[in-house]
């Protein structure tokens, strides 16, 4: 009796056994590639000699960098569509939506596997799907026919029974798991919903739930593909697409938990981790000054059209900046088409293109110091463009009611004092389906004659040099828990636009928890290289593998931390940075910045898999060390990264 994860993988599954631990190989049928991320797979791709995309299908979205406040993103959209048009990729022309959703209504199909240079990638689980975000190269290499390496995790089962309660939704279920577990609650687990609770949520719900998995840590979260999902491509135009997938009855699960909706409560995560929950009503009369609707986290047309409807003859509080953005120009134009645009308009709202924009800071940065309430998925300090911001995610129930009010509210305590009822809403049964903005793969004897279009601002990729036998260097940051990639390579108006350059953007990196270090780091490039060390769950957040590759172009050889976030884990493997754990956390503690740190026979000592001894010259101690690498990432550190491993076996 299996469940639905465990049939999705048995059916994907080329190596390995499906045990909790062990490293397993998955065939891919679909990759999702953004434009933040999606330079760099372009890049791979040419230099691992790609003719032809080997995926079922692969999309290419344009939906972070929008921004053009001069060439560089101009240039990059120019980049990704002649690389989609060299390599058989579909593409998604800037402003055609978010790819998550958009790549749900187009593309997404239940059974089917993806991967995604994209940590939210899981959001597509809400059609019954086995979606992975990874870093970029992993996505180059599922594009070129190679399957997908990870951990085979436990598969983590909640049960959904009752009934969401008026004026909560989704995203309180969500925000319910986070204030159970944590940041660090999913690592090394698959999220499957089931129970009878799953009738009341649409798939757009199921995708507001699956997208923020990943704020759990989680490999992915995997729905059901039921009457609800059957009902969405339905109403997409593509019944064809739609096969039932159920969990056989009796199926069992690694770890087993319930959540009954109806005691759920409106929830908001305080500045600035998404496990910092609690109830709205703890934190009620906090002023705000923004409230931001959107982003990948809350896309459906509900989600917007349930603003509208508390909006509607009711003027934003003139404390407040209101800012929509529409996740795809679908529901842009279903809005639209039921009135609710004109009524978010004539509140006092401001309509965005259709695409992240403040989610990764581009655009709609808050002031220092005032409250911003968001439907997004993250608040890391800094990602919202403001370095000392104070950012808060909520329902989008929450921030209509903030928006009105200018405070934090519970919107249950604000309809009371309003006298206003639950809104019903009138949502079209038929999408607003409009593919004029996908641009379609050329066949492949055209394909082969295009030419990649590099601007001033697309460089190569660096060459990277093997581990050597020998590592001496200092310790230039030592850094606390939950360091995410948004600290090592941060997001925003003043970054992204070099996504394509890495050595402009290597000036960025970590500058937000210590500005000197690109500089400091670039003294010791050439000689010694340097060493890092972190905390509990190093690397969490975004799947960008720039927070790998910016900071071994500056040097960086080893990450020595107590655990590492699992995308990021990868992603240093991939790049030929060597990721240690202590033997004992505590060890830690007696390193401080500066330290010169040594080990010494340590190609064998990586390959044999066995502890590492490392000597802090500076301090005349030693301490243990060790790595969780499997055969196949071990060959690609010693290698210097996975591209000249696979150079050296041609």
């Amino acid at each position: 009796m299996e469940s639905v994860a465990q049939k999705l993988i048995r059916s994907h599954l080329v190596s390995g056994e499906m045990t909790p631990g062990a490293e397993i190989g998955l065939r891919i049928d679909q990759t999702l590639t953004q434009d933040a991320t999606g330079t760099l797979v372009m890049q791979e791709l040419e230099a691992l000699g790609l003719d032809r995309v080997r995926t079922e299908l692969s999309a290419q979205y344009v939906d972070h960098n929008l921004l053009q406040t001069d060439e560089k993103n101009a240039e990059d959209h120019e980049f990704l569509l002649s690389g989609s048009r060299r390599y058989g990729l579909w593409f998604s022309k800037p402003g055609n939506g978010v790819s998550h959703p958009t790549h749900m209504q187009r593309f997404g199909r239940p059974g089917a596997s993806m991967v995604g240079s994209d940590s939210h990638t899981p959001a597509a689980g809400s059609l019954g799907m086995l979606a992975i975000g990874v870093g970029g190269l992993e996505v180059a290499l599922a594009i070129a026919g190679e399957p997908l390496y990870l951990r085979m995790p436990q598969i983590w089962g909640v049960e959904l029974v009752g009934e969401l309660p008026a004026w909560c939704s989704a995203k309180d279920v969500i925000l319910e798991l986070l204030r159970r577990h944590g940041v660090k609650g999913g690592l090394n687990r698959i999220l499957e919903f089931h129970g009878p609770g799953l009738d009341t949520l649409t798939a757009m719900d199921r995708h507001v739930i699956a997208n923020m998995g990943a704020e759990l840590g989680a490999t992915t979260t995997v729905f059901p593909a039921d009457n609800a999902v059957r009902e969405f491509l339905r109403s997409e135009d593509r019944p064809y697409d739609y096969i039932e997938l159920l969990a056989d009855p009796g199926a069992t699960y690694d770890i087993d938990e319930q959540i009954d909706l109806a005691t759920i409560e409106p929830l908001i995560a305080k500045p600035s981790s998404p496990g910092d929950v609690v109830t709205v009503r703890e934190v009620a009369g906090e002023p705000v000054a923004q409230v931001v609707v959107g982003s990948s986290a809350n896309p459906g047309l509900r989600d917007f059209a349930i603003v509208a409807a508390m909006l509607t003859g009711r003027q934003t509080s003139p404390e407040v900046s209101v800012d929509i953005n529409p996740t795809s120009r679908e529901i842009l134009e279903d809005l639209t088409r039921m009135g609710a645009t004109f009524e978010l308009i004539r509140s006092g709202a401001r309509i965005h293109q259709s695409g992240c924009m403040g989610c990764i800071g581009m655009g709609q940065a808050p002031a220092v110091g005032r409250n911003s309430l968001r439907t997004m998925p993250r608040n890391f300090p800094g990602r919202s463009g403001t370095d000392e911001d104070s950012v808060w995610l909520c329902s989008p129930e929450t921030a209509a009611a903030a928006a009105l009010t200018g405070t934090i509210i519970d919107p249950r305590d604000l309809a009371e004092q309003l006298g206003l009822d639950l809104p019903v809403l009138d949502l079209p049964a038929h999408a607003s389906v409009n593919t004029a903005m996908l641009v379609a793969p050329l066949p492949k004897d055209e394909a082969a004659q295009v030419a990649l279009v590099k601007g001033p601002n697309v460089s190569g990729l660096p060459d990277f040099a093997p581990l050597a036998d020998t590592l001496e260097a200092p310790v230039l940051l030592v850094v606390g828990d939950n360091i995410s990639t948004d600290d090592i390579s941060p997001a925003g108006a003043r970054a992204l636009p070099f996504r394509s350059n890495i050595p402009k953007l290597a000036e960025f990196t970590f500058t937000r928890v210590d500005e000197t270090y690109p500089a400091r780091a670039a003294e010791h490039r050439a000689d010694t290289g340097h060493l890092i060390v972190g905390g509990e769950n190093y690397g969490q957040g975004s799947s960008r593998e720039h927070a790998a590759i910016a900071p071994r172009y500056l040097g960086l050889r080893a990450v020595i931390a107590k655990s590492f976030a699992r995308i990021h884990w990868q992603n240093l493997a991939n790049f030929g940075i060597l990721a240690l754990e202590f033997v004992d956390p505590e060890d830690y503690n007696g390193i401080e910045r500066d330290d010169v740190l040594r080990m010494d026979g340590l190609r064998a000592a990586v390959a044999s898999g066995s502890e590492l001894a490392v000597r802090n010259v500076t301090k005349e101690t030693k301490i243990a060390v060790r790595h969780t690498l499997s055969d196949r990432q071990v060959r690609a550190v010693l290698a210097g990264g996975v591209i000249p491993m696979l150079a050296a076996q041609r």
